[in-house]
C-alpha cells in the first residue's frame, strides 16, 4: 500500500512513493557473511580480551593478534658480516605499509648491528624520496643496474642517512625495465644476478616491491630467500592475499624452490575499531603461526618521518612506532636470521 508524502507547503501529497522493503546487511541473516566475520557465540583465539591501547603488549599478556605475547630474545652481535638473507616485501594491494615497513626495519636491524642494504624495486621510488633522495637527480638508479653490463653495485649504492644501512635507489626510468626484460633470456633472474655480489656484503636485504604482481615483482620474488607481506587491517587488504600467495607458490615451483614466506605483517591496526579486530582474528585463522605477533598501528608519527627523509626509529625514537618496529626486527631475527 503506497504512503502519502506532504508538500513542502503542507498541502496535499505531491506523490506516491512505495512503502520501504528492508534489505539485509552484508554479514547480517539473510546476507552473505563477511569473509573475516565470526560466528555467534564464538570464542577470541587465545582466550581474553585484546587490548586496545597503542603501547606494544608485554611478555604474557593478550597482544593484538588474539595471542599470549611471548619472549622475544634480544638478538646475539656479530663478529663478522655476510651470507645476507634477502627478504621482499610484498603487496599487489598499494598502501598497506611496504615502503613505511622496509625503512623502519631496516633501520631496527641497523640498530642491532646488522649490515642492511634496502632495495627501491617500485617505480615511484617512494622508497628512496622517504630516505631523502630527490628522484630527479640520481646519476644511476637499479634501473642502470639491471639493463647496463658496464654499471656494477658499488657505482649505484649510496649511503642511506643511517650508520649501517644502505640504499639502492629507484625512479620513473624503472618502469621502462618491465617493457625491456620482455625479450631478456632468464628475465625472470636479472634483479637475482645484479644482487649477487652484494651478499657477502650485507647480513639483510630489504626489497620494496611494487604494488602489483609482474614481472619486477617476480624477479623480486626469485631473487628472495622469504617474504614479508605487510597487509593493512582492513577488509579490502584481505581480499588479494589468496593471489599473492598463488603467486608465491608458482614461483617457488618454477623458479625459486627456497622462497618461504617469513610471515605476515598486520599494519595500520587500530584496536580501538571492530573491524581491525576482526581483519586482525580472520588474518591469524588463516595464516596462523605465520602472522607476526608485532603489529603496526596507526599514528601520524609515521607520516612526519616521511616528510623528513627518515625513518621514524631517528625521527621520534622513543615512539610507539619506534618501540614496535625495533620489536618486530627482534622477532624477525629470532624467526628468520638468528634462530
Amino acid at each position: 500500500m503506497s504512503q502519502s508524502v506532504p508538500s513542502p507547503d503542507g498541502g496535499a501529497a505531491a506523490s506516491d512513493v512505495p512503502p520501504r522493503v528492508s534489505v539485509p546487511r552484508t554479514g547480517q541473516s539473510g546476507g552473505d557473511p563477511l569473509p573475516f566475520q565470526r560466528p555467534a557465540g564464538a570464542a577470541r583465539a587465545g582466550g581474553g580480551t585484546v587490548p586496545s591501547g597503542s603501547a606494544p603488549a608485554a611478555v604474557g599478556e593478550i597482544g593484538p593478534t588474539g595471542r599470549t605475547m611471548p619472549a622475544i630474545p634480544e638478538p646475539r652481535g656479530l663478529t663478522q658480516h655476510g651470507q645476507a638473507r634477502v627478504i621482499a616485501m610484498c603487496n599487489q594491494k598499494g598502501g598497506v605499509g611496504k615502503t613505511t615497513t622496509t625503512i623502519n626495519l631496516g633501520a631496527s636491524l641497523a640498530e642491532y648491528g646488522r649490515k642492511v642494504l634496502l632495495v627501491d624495486f617500485d617505480p615511484q621510488g617512494s622508497l628512496s624520496v622517504g630516505l631523502g633522495l630527490n628522484p630527479h637527480e640520481m646519476a644511476l638508479s637499479v634501473y642502470n643496474l639491471l639493463m647496463q653490463p658496464d654499471v656494477t653495485l658499488e657505482e649505484v649504492v649510496v649511503p642511506s642517512g643511517v650508520e649501517g644501512m644502505d640504499l639502492l635507489p629507484s625512479n620513473i626510468d624503472l618502469s621502462a625495465a618491465e617493457v625491456q626484460l620482455v625479450h631478456e633470456v632468464a628475465r625472470e633472474q636479472t634483479l637475482q644476478r645484479v644482487l649477487r655480489p652484494a651478499l657477502a656484503h650485507y647480513d639483510v636485504i630489504l626489497i620494496d616491491c611494487q604494488p602489483s604482481l609482474g614481472l619486477l615483482t617476480v624477479n623480486a620474488l626469485t631473487a628472495a630467500h622469504g617474504v614479508i607481506v605487510p597487509l593493512e587491517c582492513e577488509y579490502f587488504a584481505l581480499r588479494g592475499v589468496a593471489l599473492l600467495k598463488t603467486t608465491i607458490d608458482k614461483v617457488r615451483e618454477r623458479l625459486n624452490p627456497d622462497l618461504a614466506i617469513d610471515g605476515v605483517l598486520g599494519t595500520m591496526f587500530d584496536g580501538r575499531t571492530l573491524h581491525s579486530r576482526e581483519v586482525m582474528e580472520r588474518l591469524v585463522e588463516a595464516w596462523g603461526d605465520k602472522v607476526f605477533h608485532t603489529v603496526i598501528r596507526r599514528t601520524v608519527k609515521f607520516s612526519d618521518s616521511t616528510v623528513a627523509g627518515e625513518p621514524i626509529t631517528s625521527y621520534a625514537s622513543t615512539s610507539v612506532g619506534a618501540e614496535s618496529y625495533r620489536q618486530l626486527a627482534r622477532e624477525v631475527l629470532d624467526r628468520c636470521l638468528d634462530g
